[in-house]
């Protein structure tokens, strides 16, 4: 039987994505285990996919935090039996416990993130071909590390049933089309212009049939998520209401979720919900896009400029954000209205 240790500790988005791989590889190896290395907050992600599946959790902003954390966490996966460790962070962290399991003994294989491919496609605009999906690339690791899989999972829910009683916070029944709305991001250079986010929530408020959901975290969301939803009928405020899995069980319920290059994008995809999602600084083309999600529901325009940034972390040279400004509330609202026209 092997042991494979899993490292990917961050970001929220890309931790999301390591679950459909991970469930698939695990599937197809019953008789071996794997435990996923990672923040706490993101544990409840893999808490249901496999018998053979278990989560090491990683305490970044407290028992695990610095140098002496570091030594806490290598001297604990040191005595748990690790045979082999596939590393698809690939960072300062994950680098220093491959090395330790490296030199004694263990197999390990390390993500190639693309790095420099990603560098070139924002240094010259050439977005064909695509560069491989980071799901791919997480998949690639297992590949060589001894562990090839077709890719299996579907939903999330698949590994346990759901329980719509858990929802009584923000819903009592399902009347109508629920729209979810996931308006904001880590980073400037992926965030819709807030007042034309507003204006897209009101107009589907007033759509007859429709209940609107809000999703976000952070006090200034709260404030701007609040806001929204006292002043529009049939909006609902999530924040502070739901847990992980609690949130991952109210997305299978929508019919259709407005999402930010963010992590919500990812979470709605993991319940086959399909996402309209909304792209500036940063772009599909770099590997980056949602889950089985249809390419046609992308809102983007055009720009000389684009993609300016990975992550969408640099600051816009043009100082204007015309990648996300330029976008109309009526090419996001149209591409809505086809998503859900098609679930009719």
């Amino acid at each position: 039987m092997a042991k494979v240790l899993v490292i990917r500790i961050s970001s929220f988005g890309d931790v999301a994505m390591l679950v459909p791989v991970i469930s698939s590889v695990a599937a197809k190896y019953p008789q071996d285990r794997f435990s996923v290395m990672t923040r706490k907050a993101f544990a409840p992600l893999f808490e249901n996919l496999g018998f053979n599946i278990n989560v090491l959790p990683i305490d970044v902003k407290g028992r695990h935090k610095g140098t002496l954390g570091l030594f806490r966490i290598i001297r604990r996966v040191s005595t748990l039996g690790f045979s082999h460790v596939a590393d698809e962070h690939d960072v300062l962290r994950s680098k220093m416990i491959r090395y330790f399991m490296k030199a004694t003994g263990r197999k390990v294989v390390t993500i190639d993130k693309g790095r420099g491919e990603k560098k070139e496609m924002i240094a010259s605009k050439s977005l064909e071909p695509p560069l491989e999906h980071m799901m791919q690339r997480y998949q690639d690791v297992f590949d060589k590390l001894g562990f090839p899989a077709p890719m299996t999972f579907n939903n999330i829910f698949d590994f346990v049933p759901r329980d719509f009683t858990k929802l009584k916070g923000v819903a009592q029944s399902k009347n109508g089309k629920w729209i979810g709305i996931a308006p904001f991001s880590k980073h400037r250079g992926k965030i819709y212009p807030l007042d034309k986010m507003e204006n897209v929530v009101r107009r589907l408020s007033e759509k007859a049939d429709a209940t609107v959901f809000l999703f976000g975290a952070g006090k200034e969301e709260e404030k701007v998520i609040s806001l929204w939803a006292s002043k529009y009928p049939k909006v609902v405020n999530t924040m502070g209401k739901l847990n992980l899995e609690r949130e991952l069980l109210l997305m299978s319920y929508l019919d259709v979720m407005l999402s930010m290059d963010s992590a919500n994008m990812h979470l709605a995809s993991l319940v086959q919900v399909p996402v309209v999602s909304i792209w500036g600084a940063t772009h599909p083309s770099l590997g980056f896009y949602g889950f089985r999600q249809n390419m046609d529901n992308i809102v983007q325009i055009d720009l000389e400029c684009r993609p300016c940034s990975v992550f969408g972390d640099l600051p816009c040279e043009r100082t204007d954000y015309a990648c996300l400004g330029r976008i109309t509330e009526d090419m996001v609202i149209d591409r809505i209205d086809q998503v859900l026209e098609k679930k009719q």
